[in-house]
């Protein structure tokens, strides 16, 4: 972009046109030849970012320490060696919890903000670790996942909000990708910490109960630095707080500078999209009927979640130590070594797949990654299959299986932990984003209380071939995005709109040609 554009738009939005044919993000960007880390604002809001996204590092940690915890022999000694439904029932002792929020939530992200649901909800989250860990008995240890559960989701839900709403708008793509991708780091240190403390002692419980309160850590971070942290501009314009969004825009995307025509082109961006939706339709769940870009809206993020659980991951989350002992891999240590090694290099590759969603676009990243879940999946059903006829004799077929988790893992990062968190949290217009969210986060925990009764009982029954079960799904899931799954990169947070709202996006006078605008620029 030549700097004779730049300064004609920068020109165009200081003289205060708010038609969105005359805006251009590129066009109001500061012409600054340093990269963002050495620009000290940038570089602080990008930082900041790990506080909310620590929310996600809590349910990694969480869903990687019951792993560990089921391979260990102090225990499965100490509750009595759980399996089926009682053995569920723990896994979905948080999802119990979580149900019980699902009505909060919204109502405290659109009354109070985006901050203080995660300061609250750290908080419980904080009180359920210390409960976990002095649990005396099963039902006690159930309890104590039920608080976490009920916080977990307090906190979750507004955090990738505050990220999307709050990024810079070159960086907001990649940084709310980013957000799911901190659930590896949680389950990463849950995993190598429940290896270490296996080797306390054959009666010791410290050995999981150490593990426990330290579920407490990454929240309690949250607690003491969220509120350093801005509020949400997008909340506060939303509210009615323009001075207070516009500072927030000053000092975090502008370094201070006053008549930015960046901070002038959000302010005005936002505030139209804002206004519009709002003068279009109201702020209930009904509103998601009521128009066919709404309807098209509720089905991607009731579909996303479900993809993000149901695509055999569930298996390999919670229930790792079944399909290990299913392959003749028993041993405690071997399987605790598996699920550290397996989370490291998820970890790995789900950081690096997330920097490629701007580039390749969500649409083929989730296509290339279903076809390669299936694919996998598909192997790893047939050498499970063989691996048991053969009496788990041929150890390289149990290798086999576990490489093909490792692949499965490769293909299930590139599409479904990163890029769903990004494509809900733009798919949805400000004035419901809180409760598109909670509608998302409802479906997700509909396939998680499947997972949590289904797949331990099935694995016990039938073992490998409960596999094609996931084989069908995911079939059915490459179908769902070839002809649903529009593509939205390359458009800010406000005109994805665009996309499902048509010319009501900004209003009748101006979208048609907002459009044209795009398409010639593109």
């Amino acid at each position: 972009m030549s700097d004779e554009i730049n300064e004609k738009g920068a020109a165009q939005v200081k003289e205060g046109k708010t038609a969105p044919k005359d805006w251009n993000l590129q066009d109001v960007l500061p012409k600054n030849p340093e990269p963002w880390y050495k620009q000290r604002h940038l570089l602080l809001l990008n930082l900041a970012m790990v506080v909310p996204a620590l929310s996600s590092t809590t349910n990694g940690y969480d869903g990687s320490m019951l792993n560990g915890l089921q391979s260990m022999n102090q225990w499965q000694d100490y509750f009595g060696h759980p399996t089926g439904t009682r053995l569920g029932s723990l896994g979905n002792g948080t999802i119990f919890g979580q149900i019980l929020a699902l009505p909060i939530v919204p109502w405290l992200c659109d009354h109070t903000g985006r901050r203080f649901p995660i300061f609250l909800g750290s908080a419980l989250l904080v009180i359920g670790a210390i409960l976990q860990a002095a649990a005396q008995n099963y039902g006690m240890f159930l309890a104590s996942r039920m608080i976490i559960g009920f916080g977990g989701l307090i906190a979750v839900e507004p955090s990738p909000l505050l990220i999307s709403e709050l990024a810079y708008p070159t960086h907001r793509a990649v940084i709310t990708a980013y957000y799911n991708n901190l659930w590896y780091l949680g389950a990463i240190l849950a995993a190598w910490v429940t290896y270490g403390t296996y080797f306390m002692g054959p009666s010791n419980s410290w050995s999981w109960r150490i593990p426990s309160l330290l579920q407490g850590f990454m929240p309690l971070l949250q607690v003491l630095f969220v509120y350093l942290l801005p509020e949400s501009p997008r909340y506060l314009i939303l509210k009615g707080r323009h001075d207070e969004a516009r500072k927030v825009l000053v000092k975090h995307h502008a370094g201070g500078d006053e008549s930015s025509p960046l901070v002038e082109f959000e302010m005005k961006e936002i505030t139209l999209q804002i206004e519009e939706s709002q003068n279009s339709s109201g702020t209930g769940y009904g509103e998601f009927l009521k128009t066919k870009g709404n309807r098209h809206r509720l089905f991607l993020i009731i579909v996303v979640p479900a993809m993000m659980q149901i695509s055999g991951n569930g298996l390999i989350s919670y229930y790792l130590h079944l399909i290990l002992d299913s392959i003749g891999y028993t041993s405690a240590p071997a399987q605790l070594r598996i699920n550290g090694g397996l989370m490291v290099y998820s970890f790995g590759i789900s950081v690096i797949l997330a920097s490629f969603v701007e580039i390749a676009g969500r649409r083929r990243l989730f296509l290339i990654s279903t076809v390669g879940m299936m694919c996998s999946f598909i192997i790893w059903t047939i050498l499970s299959a063989i691996n048991e006829q053969r009496a788990f004799k041929d150890t390289s077929l149990g290798a086999g299986v576990i490489t093909m988790i490792f692949i499965f893992n490769l293909f299930y990062n590139m599409g479904l932990n990163g890029p769903p968190w990004l494509y809900v949290c733009e798919i949805l217009p400000t004035h419901l984003r809180a409760k598109g969210v909670n509608i998302m986060q409802l479906s997700a925990t509909c396939v998680l209380i499947f997972n949590g009764y289904a797949n331990p009982v099935a694995m016990e029954a039938i073992s490998w071939k409960y596999y094609i079960v996931y084989c069908c799904v995911l079939a059915v899931e490459i179908v769902l995005v070839y002809f649903f799954f529009p593509e939205t990169k390359g458009r800010s947070l406000e005109e994805v709109a665009f996309i499902f709202d048509g010319d009501k996006a900004f209003g009748e006078n101006h979208s048609t040609e907002a459009i044209a605008t795009k398409e010639i620029e593109a």
